[in-house]
């Protein structure tokens, strides 16, 4: 089985990528199975049809995902390529606190596949700015980042797999922060996510943010695997044509040697697990 489930198009504010270029790609390279995630970020973003102005960066709208075109889009080409490749619909909800009860909302309007639970921001801070890490200290933002993340999955139940669950590390001018004075913090968040029967990813895109270790990191990824964690996705995080499907057998095989045996697809938000030997 060749997925990937992480996926962004034209309906991210960070990508131009048309989504039926994405799944002709996706069937050019082989490609079983795509799910769309694209971007919500309540707090630093309004909907299409809030009322408010949308802002723009860099020519291109700074707004979430327009849901009635999304949704309409993907169910075409679900239709048009059955037989070639499967489509699936989710989204990435960047969720803080207290946008929780906009993304209940949400969640209840169309029949998603598939919820990437990601941790964007907070406070409304952007980490890519270093408006968050601003006036914190390494040790301050960091544990910061993951109260965050414990708050969000003790309170929100709507999702799949937390996405990139240890992305701080990515915006981090300070370097990597010594797992061992975060995990109290991640091992709490793992056996949450373990009890709801939700899961985690392999996001590949660390190589190309030049980082030293995966995302999450190997330490990450043999705690889950210790505490009995089972379900895992792997996505690309494409906003291109040329991170489509990248390393994604690396993440593979990254998975057999902690000692996963399967990782997952969805279907109406249901793991379907497959065989990684």
């Amino acid at each position: 089985m060749f997925a990937d489930y992480h996926v962004h198009t034209e309906f991210s504010d960070d990508s131009v990528y048309p989504m039926e270029d994405v799944v002709k790609d996706a069937m050019g390279m082989g490609m079983n199975e795509i799910c769309f995630t694209d971007h919500v970020d309540y707090g630093v973003k309004d909907d299409w049809d809030s009322g408010k102005e949308i802002l723009y960066r860099n020519g291109e709208p700074i707004a979430n995902v327009d849901y009635p075109r999304y949704a309409a889009l993907i169910q075409k080409l679900q239709a048009q390529y059955k037989d070639k490749i499967t489509v699936r619909m989710g989204m990435e909800f960047g969720i803080q606190m207290h946008t929780i009860p906009q993304f209940e909302a949400l969640y209840k309007r169309y029949p998603f596949d598939f919820i990437i639970l990601s941790i964007h921001q907070v406070e409304d801070k952007e980490f890519w700015t270093q408006d968050f890490q601003r006036g914190r200290t390494q040790k301050e933002y960091n544990e910061r980042y993951y109260e965050e993340l414990l708050n969000v999955v003790s309170h929100y139940k709507d999702y799949s797999v937390l996405g990139h669950m240890d992305l701080i590390v990515r915006y981090d001018d300070e370097g990597v922060y010594p797992f061992e004075k975060v995990k109290p913090y991640v091992e709490e968040i793992l056996k949450r996510v373990i009890a709801d029967g939700k899961g985690i990813e392999v996001n590949t895109s660390y190589h190309r943010y030049g980082l030293r270790d995966s995302t999450p990191s190997r330490d990450i990824l043999k705690l889950y695997h210790e505490l009995g964690g089972k379900i895992v996705t792997i996505g690309s995080d494409s906003h291109k044509p040329e991170h489509l499907g990248a390393y994604v057998e690396e993440a593979k095989e990254l998975l057999r040697s902690i000692g996963f045996s399967s990782f997952c697809t969805y279907e109406k938000m249901e793991p379907i697990f497959h065989s990684l030997r």
